[in-house]
């Protein structure tokens, strides 16, 4: 028997008809459908509508084919399908219920690269955005993730960055979808991940498809997802790679995906540098650019800063001046660049005099502050003056040039000697020079 006229006429439209009985099963898929789902009509035949729906968007499907079924034309409403190769698609739905016939009739539309254009727009103003608000890079690399996810699948999620001076590769944040928090990685060679070597060196996108392993018992598993790699590339060549991955066979990549991820990446790279530069200014503005000790500025704020928790906890902190001794004698002798060069070293030495949570900074010339907090008393700082003095008065072996000298410290104890910035300050300031004086140094 010929096909109705009817049917061919439907067969020959770009939208797809289907026709679903009340309990939700196709009864018929025009021949569009084979191209939105990915399934031949007859595999559609008696199957359940809602086996195709993406799992995020059942209950809001559900919804509104309780509205349709309840006498209420529906237009444009949208959900995603999942198609039989995996991939997913937007479909937006136009239905309405017969009564009589105990039918649901709908019009499906592919909208998935409208969706897919307007998402990337979306995602690229985000980034934008992000890279406005954010307070430094480790707060930026989870606004980025947040923003890919609603892209890609992205439970695994990298961002890789490439010093091209030492070939090394650093993960400032790296996130496992087992483990479920973000992380930084250990550095390590770009030839120790041939992966991302190839991303970086190519400047292009890498998909790595799903691997299979043999197991004990003869019979094969999936051992790894799906990968894709895409460079971040900047005006400065490339600076990284942005990484991707699957668990097992949760989830399959697909070049349209690669293409979207590579597209925003070069967003995601200015926002990187945006940072990595305001990073770098910020750092200049509060360190010394001789020794990168805390410059004055920084220096004070820690000050005041240890001060308020000493105040809240009872604590005890002290104030250190450091001037080096006869210094101008040595720029004179040996010239400002072997001074600058003792600067350095007596910064290093200093550095390593005091603990980790004290701080050593730079107030100019041969002017040097240490903040020592949470100290037990008078003694412990004693001690720590005695260490810094003999630590100073040791031979500075400087290319072909042996420097010795010698420093006047002069110190202030919180709260015994003041109760602020200042008052500590000009008290560590006197005994400095009241040190000199005693000593006969001008």
């Amino acid at each position: 028997m010929d096909e109705p006229l009817s049917a061919k006429i439907m067969d020959l439209l770009i939208d797809t008809i289907c026709v679903v009985d009340h309990a939700g099963c196709f009864i018929y898929v025009s021949a569009s459908g084979e191209h939105l789902f990915g399934y031949a009509p007859e595999e559609l035949h008696g199957r359940n509508m809602i086996e195709l729906v993406h799992p995020d968007d059942h209950a809001r499907t559900l919804s509104a084919v309780d509205e349709i079924m309840d006498g209420e034309p529906l237009m444009h409403f949208e959900n995603r399908y999942v198609r039989k190769d995996g991939r997913i698609v937007h479909i937006m739905w136009s239905a309405r219920w017969s009564e009589s016939d105990r039918l649901r009739l709908a019009v499906a539309r592919d909208v998935t690269e409208l969706r897919r254009a307007a998402q990337i727009k979306q995602a690229l103003y985000e980034i934008s955005e992000a890279a406005h608000a954010a307070e430094g890079l480790p707060p930026l690399y989870p606004l980025i993730h947040r923003i890919i996810s609603k892209l890609l699948p992205a439970e695994c999620f990298h961002v890789c960055l490439y010093d091209m001076a030492s070939g090394r590769l650093s993960f400032p944040y790296y996130i496992d979808g087992r483990d479920g928090e973000p992380r930084a990685e250990p550095d390590r060679s770009l030839q120790e991940d041939p992966f991302i070597a190839e991303v970086i060196h190519s400047g292009h996108a890498l998909i790595r498809s799903a691997t299979l392993a043999p197991m004990p018992d003869g019979s094969e598993a999936v051992c790894e997802g799906d990968w894709i790699g895409v460079p971040l590339a900047s005006q400065n060549g490339v600076i990284g790679a942005l990484v991707l991955r699957t668990h097992g066979s949760n989830g399959r990549y697909t070049a349209e995906d690669m293409e979207l991820l590579q597209f925003v990446s070069t967003q995601v790279a200015t926002a990187i540098e945006r940072k990595q530069a305001e990073t770098r200014l910020q750092y200049l503005a509060l360190h010394d650019a001789l020794t990168r000790l805390p410059n004055r500025t920084l220096f004070y704020d820690r000050l005041d800063m240890a001060l308020e928790h000493a105040k809240r906890d009872g604590n005890q902190l002290a104030l250190l001046y450091l001037d080096l001794d006869d210094f101008k004698r040595i720029n004179d002798e040996h010239g400002h660049e072997m001074g600058d060069h003792l600067l350095r070293a007596v910064a290093e030495r200093l550095v390593k005099c005091v603990r980790a949570q004290d701080t050593v900074g730079r107030m100019g010339g041969d002017e040097f502050t240490v903040l020592l907090s949470n100290i037990q008393g008078p003694v412990n700082v004693q001690t720590i003056e005695n260490k810094i003095s003999k630590e100073l008065s040791k031979p500075f072996v400087i290319g072909a040039e042996c420097l010795s000298i010698t420093t006047s410290i002069g110190r202030a104890i919180y709260p015994d000697d003041g109760d602020n910035r200042e008052a500590l300050l000009h008290l560590a300031d006197t005994g400095m020079y009241a040190g000199k004086r005693n000593s006969g140094i001008s």
